[in-house]
């Protein structure tokens, strides 16, 4: 057989069409009008055989940068992180790759429990009593917990700090177009963070909810018991928290500041940057909340024999189906990516996810004084976690592009999406940069920034 990865030989698409009763592939298209039939063969690559292929597609991959090969000081929402070797061999098992919804309990207690044991972990980082079953990705989150605050509240403004993820704002203005939501961005401090003077200033009582980054997206920390103070002063309106979870494994969590939900991605956890995607979503929030929660949700119970069993709960799929009561048009989940999460955070443990914390807040502090003796500019000096922004004298692009031919992978260029930030780099130290790397990487830096 010429290619191995196309089954079907000449003769079982003759049997085929002897069965249905006729005598060529294109006998089945005679419905279709020959005026708008097209005439000639697809402007496609004549196909290769296996090896071509492979050879093909190897190479193309080669031309991308890698991990393993490059230093990366990249973050903006995607992070090089340590993952345990014990997660792939988890996931790799074919009882979880390839697993579907659990609507039958009695034989998916496998799936079922390690999306229940994602939603303890997740309702004990975001500070919150319950948590969904995940969801495709932060972004998409995000905009889920800005429609339920709507609902909820019945009211159409919403406040979205220009602190969040550009990309998630960008989510959040879509949903918000079937919604018919108001979206009002609130402006940048000096300080790197939401401006708060703003903020109250838009704030009233026809606000639905008020959108947060913690931390932010130019890396600082955001004071929520401030911005819950002023949101309080509104009844009614909602206060949603967009959160790094592996950040939480040192700060202070949401859910003890008086946020009503708490969204981000488990990226962080276990799931490799693999081009931005896919993610996964995690959606927490208080139980007064609980059965407008967006998704799916693992309860557990006793099954007749008294032992322990867990079933989906609260919501059934035809839920979102019927349109009109539908709450969401999220109707999975990110299952496996999930069970990746939860066996990183698992396996590196309580203590472990505090201390992976604290030396991303650590590498991230000494680089940014590498940065500083190499008289690069570190523009906001506020509280920060491991992301900062630095201030250079030629186009994020170039030094970028320079910084790439020395092995490694500069930071995110925020004047794409912050024109007043033209030639600003955001930066971000995890905790798998050794010294030797950050050192190598700021004296590099400042020799291009001159």
């Amino acid at each position: 057989m010429e290619f191995r990865y196309l089954p079907m030989t000449e003769t079982d698409k003759k049997e085929m069409l002897d069965t249905i009763g006729v005598t060529s592939t294109d006998d089945l298209f005679s419905d279709i009008p020959e005026a708008v039939r097209l005439k000639r063969g697809l402007n496609l690559k004549k196909p290769a055989n296996e090896y071509q292929l492979k050879k093909e597609l190897s190479e193309m991959a080669g031309k991308n940068l890698n991990l393993k090969e490059y230093t990366s000081f990249l973050g903006a929402g995607v992070y090089d992180h340590f993952i345990p070797s014990v997660v792939d061999h988890v996931i790799s098992r074919s009882e979880f790759y390839t697993a579907y919804t659990p609507y039958q309990p009695e034989v998916s207690q496998g799936e079922l429990q390690a999306i229940f044991e994602f939603q303890t972990m997740i309702s004990e980082l975001t500070g919150m009593p319950i948590a969904n079953s995940s969801m495709y990705d932060g972004g998409t989150a995000l905009a889920e917990a800005v429609n339920l605050s709507a609902a909820q509240t019945k009211r159409k403004k919403v406040l979205v700090s220009k602190t969040v993820h550009p990309e998630s704002r960008e989510v959040i203005e879509t949903y918000a177009l079937g919604q018919n939501l108001e979206i009002v961005e609130i402006g940048i401090a000096k300080d790197g963070k939401t401006d708060l003077a703003e903020l109250e200033k838009h704030l009233d009582e026809n606000t639905a909810s008020v959108v947060i980054q913690y931390p932010n997206f130019l890396g600082q920390i955001e004071p929520l018991e401030e911005i819950n103070k002023q949101i309080k002063n509104q009844k009614k309106t909602m206060f949603l928290v967009s959160s790094n979870p592996l950040a939480l494994g040192y700060l202070t969590p949401p859910g003890e500041f008086g946020a009503d939900i708490v969204v981000g991605d488990t990226q962080v956890f276990g799931i490799p940057a693999q081009f931005g995607g896919p993610h996964c979503g995690y959606f927490a929030t208080t139980k007064k909340l609980m059965r407008k929660v967006p998704g799916r949700l693992v309860g557990q119970t006793t099954d007749e024999n008294g032992e322990r069993g867990f079933v989906l709960t609260l919501q059934a799929r035809e839920q979102h189906i019927r349109r009109e009561k539908a709450t969401s048009n999220i109707c999975s989940n990110q299952a496996l990516n999930a069970l990746a999460s939860s066996v990183a955070m698992s396996s590196i443990g309580k203590q472990g996810l505090k201390e992976m914390a604290a030396l991303n807040m650590k590498k991230a502090r000494y680089a940014k004084q590498k940065l500083e003796e190499e008289n690069i500019e570190v523009v906001f000096q506020g509280s920060f976690f491991n992301e900062f922004v630095i201030k250079l004298s030629q186009p994020v692009s170039e030094i970028n592009a320079t910084l790439r031919s020395k092995g490694f992978i500069g930071g995110y260029d925020l004047g794409q999406v912050y024109p007043e930030l033209s030639n600003h780099m955001l930066l971000a130290v995890t905790e798998i940069r050794t010294k030797d790397e950050i050192d190598t990487f700021a004296r590099e830096l400042g020799d291009i920034h001159g």
